[in-house]
């Protein structure tokens, strides 16, 4: 992905550099390159983004398997050893 923006980036540097004046070749490599570029990179990337702040947030979650079992389980003894005293 990054060797296509590399390549269009210097497709529009050419096509920049032989505009007629500065300010020409300026706005020529902003908006016609570099501009489009980044919006692609950065629409592109989302995905990545999306599954990275996923993943610290459940890295930063501690783990509760173990404690939801333990309560779990006691939830269902305490109800269980009641119906044997009866």
């Amino acid at each position: 992905m990054y060797i296509v923006a590399i390549a269009w980036l210097f497709i529009t540097l050419m096509m920049a550099i032989t505009e007629k004046s500065a300010v020409a070749g300026v706005l020529t490599f902003v908006f016609y390159g570099l501009a489009p570029c980044a919006l692609l990179l950065w629409l592109m990337g989302t995905p990545h983004r999306r599954r990275s702040r996923a993943k610290a947030a459940t890295a930063a979650q501690p783990s509760v398997g173990h404690e939801q079992a333990e309560q779990g389980d006691r939830t269902h003894t305490e109800s269980d050893q009641q119906d044997l005293k009866q």
